[in-house]
């Protein structure tokens, strides 16, 4: 009976250290925050906002009815050459969409630099450093909105981000950029993540991009996804070569979905400055 005391005592000492440390090391805002990056200094301290945000009506997003778009989880550029390969990636890409984004003076210096506009989904702060996704593009939103799903046993938020934009032929484009749910005993909390987005933009009748890392493990993962997805009346970008990040089983963990557009070509290549590798797609506008 000792012994099992001492080795519930200890488990206890353990997790309380755990939520200690977590309680250092991270803070986790009471809402969902993002920031208008374009608007901030480099040394700036990040100035955030609630849930969502209108903009005055800006130039279409697509240069001549075409749209190049570029998702990537950067692993909070963790990797060497990140920069460097973020820089040639994003040349003369319309949209970036990026995960586990960290808002280091270095992202900021690149937003900056690139003359993005761009918002920052703030799903936590490590050491005072903001992660979460971050959107960029040529062109101001018309709207965003923030979002973020808590992971139930680590209890940090994943985050997600709703942009519109203006199309060069009336349209406007729904854009969202998701890092989903990863650890979980089934599918409940991750259906609830994806569910939630979907609604959001379920009256939204033009077209429409829903891409990033799903965390898409599972057979019961992705066929929750694409239930999702096929609702929305949305298609999945097939992509070649496809050096995607895969998990054990084979599947991959990162997606390009649309609808309302025709794809003209999309490749994902290897890369070693981040855990996953970048995803890129060619799309052209439906005449009017």
């Amino acid at each position: 009976m000792k012994k099992k005391t001492i080795v519930l005592s200890g488990i206890a000492f353990v997790f309380t250290a755990a939520l200690v440390a977590k309680a250092i090391i991270f803070t986790v805002p009471k809402s969902p925050e993002f920031i208008e990056l374009s608007q901030t200094q480099v040394s700036a301290q990040p100035s955030y906002q609630s849930g969502c945000e209108t903009f005055p009506a800006s130039a279409p997003l697509d240069r001549n009815g075409e749209l190049s778009v570029l998702v990537w989880n950067i692993y909070k550029q963790q990797n060497e050459g990140w920069k460097k390969a973020l820089i040639e990636l994003s040349n003369k890409t319309d949209l970036v969409l990026l995960q586990e984004a960290s808002l280091t003076p270095e992202l900021k210096e690149f937003v900056v630099n690139k003359r993005y506009s761009a918002e920052l989904v703030r799903a936590f702060d490590v050491f005072d450093t903001s992660a979460g996704v971050l959107s960029l593009a040529k062109e101001q939103a018309l709207r965003v909105c923030a979002h973020t799903a808590v992971e139930p046993w680590l209890r940090l938020p994943k985050s997600a981000l709703l942009s519109e934009y203006p199309l060069s032929n009336g349209q406007e484009l729904m854009v969202i950029n998701i890092h989903a749910i990863n650890f979980t005993i089934g599918t409940e909390d991750y259906q609830q993540q994806i569910a939630s987005l979907s609604k959001e933009v379920s009256r939204h009748s033009g077209p429409m991009i829903i891409a990033g890392d799903f965390n898409t493990w599972s057979e019961a993962r992705l066929a929750t996804l694409r239930k999702q997805v096929e609702e929305l009346d949305m298609k999945e970008v097939i992509f070649s070569p496809d050096e995607r990040m895969r998990f054990m089983t084979g599947l991959a963990l990162d997606h390009i979905f649309y609808r309302g557009l025709d794809i003209k070509e999309a490749r994902s290549i290897k890369s070693h400055a981040s855990d996953h590798n970048p995803l890129q797609a060619i799309f052209s506008l439906k005449k009017q």
